[in-house]
């Protein structure tokens, strides 16, 4: 099933992806409307706003770099207005597939799920993670585990589908990437049903030279707990 069906809504947060948005985009609009994706052009100094518009998408502009978790705030927020029913969070460097938002909203649709999150550990596709990245995953995952009290198999991925309740009620004040973490703080608090979906990632070259060094993990979750002992 590759139709992911009226009222769901995409939100792409980018800064600088020139080099893949086009490509990203092109492939997205064949699955959702052009009308209901909104990309959030996160202060970009290159072509990713120019590029978004020529696809036909709506495109909203950082005039700073303020991060992903404000970047899908402002997203999030535009979608809503729009009307939107399900809201899906997509990277925009080519790592996500949008073949897999049809079973990603499925279970929202079906009214069997408050949130659904993306999960590469599955058998089609844990085999394509690279050593070091798996390792750093794992770890993010027992470290959710231990300060967030959520179970949850694929703590960072930023494919997941929010019904509009949902959508509503999560606030991310992280403007950074412990909104990943925030976002599960907020379905344990507000006690939301979620649940897993197998996803697909693709590790290009290009997404692993923009991805995060294991040393800016070690930083996240310091972080992480800071926030969590500050309150």
């Amino acid at each position: 099933m590759n139709d992911p069906g009226q009222g769901v809504h995409v939100v792409v947060p980018v800064h600088n992806e020139a080099e893949v948005l086009g490509e990203v985009l092109g492939d997205l609009v064949r699955r959702v409307p052009a009308g209901q994706v909104v990309v959030v052009d996160d202060g970009s100094s290159d072509d990713s706003a120019r590029i978004a518009r020529s696809r036909g998408v709506g495109v909203l502009r950082h005039l700073i770099n303020r991060g992903q978790g404000a970047a899908l705030t402002t997203g999030i927020q535009a979608a809503l207005r729009q009307g939107a029913r399900i809201i899906v969070t997509f990277d925009g460097d080519g790592q996500h597939d949008s073949a897999d938002i049809a079973a990603m909203v499925l279970p929202i649709q079906e009214g069997n799920a408050d949130v659904v999150l993306a999960t590469r550990f599955h058998d089609a596709s844990r085999h394509n993670i690279p050593g070091p990245r798996r390792l750093v995953l794992r770890l993010g995952v027992l470290f959710t585990r231990i300060v967030s009290w959520i179970r949850v198999s694929d703590t960072h991925n930023g494919l997941r589908a929010l019904s509009r309740d949902a959508a509503e009620r999560i606030h991310i004040r992280q403007d950074g990437m412990a909104h990943a973490s925030e976002i599960l703080d907020e379905i344990k608090r507000l006690r939301l049903r979620y649940t897993e979906c197998p996803a697909n990632v693709t590790y290009s070259k290009y997404s692993m030279a923009k991805g995060q060094r294991s040393s800016h993990a070690f930083k996240l979750a310091l972080q992480i707990i800071l926030q969590k002992v500050g309150g």
